[in-house]
């Protein structure tokens, strides 16, 4: 049974938050809220925990675990050294969705690290993630709670959808503010392996240039493998916008047709509007491809600008895309 515990995402329940500790501590798994998106929890130094993880999520052993802390005074138990770079990021987004790739000390399993001797870790800065740390003192290792390949969970919803009877609890705390992962950094090289919620322009004003990594590295989630795909077929359109509506026309003949979109109006059996700012589609993109894969066999998405946060928008949505028009 996978026990549902909601939570006041504004003022959390003092009971409600212990209770989630509680069963983190014992080696279980706890679904939770972020920021970005929901994380899938466990005890970051129980290897079995860990595990419980990886298989619940159908997740590849060298895809590395997100480590979440609580407070910066964990770092020096789970990073060995910390670079005036990495300090000077840490000062600037602990708490909030930035993950830095950072080297280990042995306590760090290597179930945890995906075999690296590097390790990521997050400060999340959502009410309800930071009490749970905090009530359980210890760091904890939590990916993306979907299935492995799936859209990621922005709602309590999503996660009961992908793991009811599956883990031993979720945290429901509502609706993620972000809606897309954590901009992961590599801080020793200067590079962006996952863009995210921080943006480019917002880590350069930090630490100086920093490029976006295009190789297919595991050392950061969302790099090595497909991810964030609905069941049904995604296409992505990064041209002409009539384009769009050419396909929505044609396709119509034969199958379902869902188009999501920011800017323009399209006529399908399925149309959704994502919102009226690129902070509103990085939002509903997961939860739009959840509902519209229910009601559809193919999937139009308007692409954006790459700026900004358009960066980790189109990043998403590459990897979800089958077809790149």
């Amino acid at each position: 049974m996978t026990e549902i515990i909601k939570v006041n995402p504004s003022m959390p329940e003092k009971a409600k938050i212990r209770r989630a500790a509680q069963l983190l501590s014992q080696g279980k798994v706890v679904a939770f809220p972020t920021e970005t998106v929901y994380g899938l929890g466990c005890n970051a130094f129980d290897e079995d925990a860990v595990e419980k993880v990886f298989k619940a999520k159908g997740r590849p052993s060298d895809n590395p675990l997100i480590v979440h802390i609580g407070s910066k005074r964990q770092l020096p138990i789970l990073v060995s050294g910390i670079s005036e770079k990495e300090k000077k990021l840490i000062d600037a987004f602990f708490p909030g969705p930035l993950t830095l790739i950072m080297n280990k000390t042995g306590i760090v399993p290597y179930a945890t690290s995906g075999g690296l001797e590097t390790v990521a870790i997050r400060m999340p800065k959502h009410k309800v993630a930071q009490a749970i740390l905090k009530e359980a003192g210890i760091p904890i290792a939590a990916p993306s709670a979907n299935i492995s390949g799936r859209p990621s969970s922005t709602t309590a919803e999503h996660v009961i959808s992908d793991f009811m009877g599956r883990v031993d609890a979720i945290v429901d705390g509502g609706k993620s503010r972000i809606g897309l992962e954590s901009t992961v950094v590599d801080a020793s090289t200067s590079e962006i392996l996952r863009p995210g919620g921080i943006t480019k322009e917002e880590i350069e004003k930090v630490i100086g240039r920093v490029e976006i990594s295009t190789a297919s590295t595991n050392k950061s989630p969302g790099m090595k493998y497909r991810h964030y795909a609905p069941s049904a077929k995604v296409i992505l359109f990064t041209g002409r916008k009539k384009a769009i509506q050419e396909y929505a026309d044609r396709l119509m003949k034969s199958k379902k047709v869902g188009v999501i979109s920011i800017y323009h109006s399209f006529r399908a059996d399925e149309a959704r509007h994502a919102g009226n700012s690129l902070h509103e589609y990085a939002r509903s993109i997961f939860a739009l491809f959840r509902e519209l894969e229910e009601k559809v066999d193919v999937i139009l998405v308007e692409g954006v600008e790459e700026k900004g946060i358009g960066i980790a928008i189109m990043n998403r949505l590459r990897k979800a895309a089958s077809e790149i028009v």
